[in-house]
Parts: structure tokens; sequence; C-alpha cells
């Protein structure tokens, strides 16, 4: 079979206007319309990413207001700040398994409006309880809305945007949402040691970003519709719609027919999960699932429990949570980085070579004491972090079809939330009883699982249509 791969900056050969969906989509240029979507679309991250983020930063409050306890008197015999964590992930893991395949049932619109205003009302809940049972079971809640936004986001954007810029609209769009961490961050170091008109902190961080999701939801209920969904849902007529809107908004001449293309196959059919165990998918999943289950110990252990491994390593409260904001500019900043060569390279290799920084800056994290080589060290970790992030939501994104993307994706993304759920609480008992270390040390075995299994088992991705992948 003939290659297709291209060089970045051509068009698909089937990219003529009006000759089908895959190429009218790859020949939508660089445009202020397109960026425009992509911001839009990204906003809503910014403060899924805030909520997850915030779970290291307002636990403090909690135990502070005498809501949390720490060691075995938390609620279910750990300290409640590990249960906090362990219940946020349990729902991501059921919103993105259970719920986030709805998206290919019902769209990528519809599921996407339903998790925003999900997350954003239990949050606001949340900073309404009194006990630790009411804050767990919210934040469980909150965690089901999250699971299903995040893995609409990865497909929303995949299938709108041009193979040529793909990687391009992920940094981007994971600026925009990794700006949350140093917000969230400051906002804490700000908010949680202090009343405020007999309110406190923690309850104004959470409620912050509960009413900004919401202001959001109602910038966005005007989101188009994705085309490919619409294509391959039989609804042509529709798809053409919101491709000529999509059109007009980059500066193109619409086309004056439709051609439904390669996406037209199976129109009706609904992918089911019987085929991601598929021969032709099998060892994507498969892999997929190991890549998801490790990668996510690597980069929320460091980042759920920021301020704890710095404290472990000499730093005091207050300086901890000073240190961890500096490390968490990375986030964003690694970000922009990124967009200048992520769309260089392939992404699994994108993915190994992040891995392997982090395993790098982990171990030289653990043998330091001395604040700037801990902020120094911890900063290119989260850069790492923050390449990682880019790479595999990318790549996870694209190796599935469209009529059982959301599926796919959900259900290998969800081996990161599970794995999570279960080592936050792994973690603390690592921290409480080899400290900083150990932790280090379980951070960089996972992250060397992560290249191991990418490494060996990945397809190649770069410059393809989705459809040929």
């Amino acid at each position: 079979m003939q290659s297709r791969t291209l060089p970045l900056d051509a068009p698909e050969p089937d990219a003529a206007p009006g000759r089908d969906i895959a190429g009218r989509i790859n020949a939508l240029p660089s445009s202020r319309g397109l960026w425009s979507f992509i911001v839009l679309l990204s906003l809503g991250g910014f403060f899924e990413l805030y909520d997850l983020f915030q779970t290291a930063w307002i636990s403090t409050g909690l135990v502070a207001d005498g809501i949390f306890h720490t060691g075995s008197d938390g609620l279910f015999g750990v300290a409640d700040q590990a249960a906090f964590a362990s219940v946020t992930f349990l729902g991501l893991f059921i919103g993105a398994s259970l719920l986030a395949p709805q998206a290919d049932r019902f769209g990528r619109r519809l599921t996407f409006m339903f998790a925003l205003a999900w997350y954003g009302l239990f949050s606001l809940l949340m900073a309404c309880q009194t006990t630790a049972e009411g804050v767990i079971l919210c934040r469980f809640m909150v965690g089901i809305g999250l699971g299903i936004e995040l893995v609409t986001i990865d497909t929303y954007l995949t299938e709108w945007v041009p193979a040529s810029l793909r990687n391009k609209a992920f940094s981007f769009a994971f600026f925009i949402q990794f700006l949350s961490v140093p917000t969230v961050a400051l906002l804490s170091w700000w908010l949680v040691p202090h009343n405020y008109f007999g309110v406190s902190g923690w309850r104004l961080v959470v409620i912050i970003g509960a009413v900004c999701s919401l202001v959001i939801w109602l910038v966005r209920k005007n989101l188009p519709e994705s085309a490919r969904w619409l294509a391959r849902h039989g609804r042509s007529d529709e798809a053409h719609r919101v491709m000529c809107d999509m059109e007009r908004r980059c500066g193109l001449q619409p086309a004056a027919r439709f051609n439904a293309g390669d996406m037209s196959s199976n129109t009706t059919g609904r992918g089911s999960f019987r085929e991601l165990w598929s021969p032709e998918y099998r060892s994507r999943t498969l892999m997929l699932c190991v890549m998801n289950f490790f990668q996510a110990i690597g980069f929320f252990g460091f980042g759920n429990w920021l301020p704890a491994l710095l404290s472990g390593q000499g730093a005091s409260i207050t300086h901890s949570l000073l240190y961890a904001f500096f490390i968490t500019l990375a986030y964003p900043v690694g970000c922009l980085i990124c967009s200048r060569y992520a769309h260089r390279m392939e992404n699994k290799w994108q993915i190994v070579f992040s891995s392997l920084t982090t395993v790098v800056f982990g171990t030289l994290f653990a043998l330091q004491n001395q604040p700037l080589l801990l902020i120094l060290c911890g900063f290119m970790i989260t850069w790492s972090n923050a390449w990682l992030t880019i790479s595999y939501h990318a790549y996870q994104a694209e190796v599935f079809p469209t009529h059982i993307r959301a599926r796919g994706v959900g259900f290998c993304y969800s081996f990161s939330r599970l794995s999570t759920a279960f080592t936050s609480i792994l973690i603390g008992l690592i921290l409480q009883y080899s400290g900083t270390s150990g932790v280090i040390i379980f951070i960089v075995v996972s992250m060397m699982m992560v290249m191991l299994s990418v490494g060996l088992f990945g397809p190649k991705t770069r410059g393809l249509n989705l459809e040929a992948i």
C-alpha cells in the first residue's frame, strides 16, 4: 500500500474544497476563524483543569476548617486528602469509560455541553458542604463530569482541525488550559489561608472556578457539531451546513455541493466496544491502555502532591506553596515551547522523549534540597509533563476512526483515571513511609513503562488523514 505521509505544509490529496468532508477540513487555512474556534473550545478545558488541579491546593484549607483529617483519622482510614484525590479520579474513570462514549451516539456538541454544566453545578454544591462525606461525594460527581468533558474535547478538536495543524492546535489548546494551573495555585496561595466575610478561602477557590465554567457554558452553546460525526451518521445536509459555516469563518468560499467521501461508509452503524478488540485495533487499544495507566502516575503523582513533595525536601509549608507556583508556570510556558516543534515530530516519539525527560529530572529532583535546584528540576518535570500531555492527547484521538473515536479514547483514557484513583492512596502511603524519594522512584518506573509501550507498539500518525491512519 502506498504511504500517504505528506509534508506538513502540504494539503491532503483530496483537499479540494467540495470534494469530500475530510478534504474540506484539511483544506481549512490557519486563519483567525479557525483559531478562535480552538480558543473557544479550550476555554472549557481551562476550568476543567482548574477544577482538577485544585485537589492539592484546597486540601490544606479543608484540614484547617476541621472538615478533612490526616492519617488514619480520615473517612476511609487514610488521610482525607488521599480519599479526595482518589474519588476524583474514580469519577473521572466512570465518566470517561461509561459516559464519554455516548458522544459517538449523541454527538460531540451535546455531550460537551452536558458535561460542562454537570461539573459546574456539582462544584458549586461541593463549596456548600460542611462534612468530609459531603465534600468527597460531590467531588466524585464532579469527577464524572470532568471525565466526559476531557474525552469529548480531544475528539472534537481532532475532528475539526486539519492534519497539518493538529499538533499545533493541541499545543495551543493546552497552553490555554494549563494557564489554569498557576491560576489556581496563585488563587489558593492568596485565598486558602484566610476567611473573607465568614467564607473560607478554599470555598472561594471552588466557587470561582464553578461560576466561570457556567459562564463559559453560555458562551460556547453556539459551537458547531462535528461535521465528521454528522456525515458518519447520515446527516449530510447538516454536515454540509456546518462545514460551509466553518469555511466562511476561515475566509473560504463554501463548496456548492457536498460529498461525504470516505466518511459515508457505515453511516448508520454505531461503533461497538467489541470493535476496539478487533484484529485491526486490538494492539492499539492495549498499547493505549498501558500508556494511560502509567502516564497518569507520573503526571498526577507529581502535580497533585507537589506541595507535599517540596515539604518532604525541606521546604516550609509557605515556601512549598510559593515554589510550587513557580514550578506550575512550566505548564503553559511548556505548551508554548512545544508549539514551536510539536508539529515537526512523530507523536509516538514525542511521548517517548517527554517521558525520558521526566525520568532524568525526576531522579535529579529526588537528590536536591536547595531551593533553586528544586524549582529548576520541578520546572523541567512539569514542562515534560506538559509535552507528554499534548503528545498523547493528540495521539490517542488520531488512532481510532470517527465512529468509535470517543469510545476508544474514553475507554483507554479511563485507565489513567483508574490508576490515579488507586495510586493517589498508594502515593500517600509511600510518602508517609518512604518520603519524597520513594514517590519519585515510583514515578520514574512508571514513565519508563510509558516509553516501552508506545516506543515498541505505537503506530505512526504524523501527517496522515484521520481516516487513513
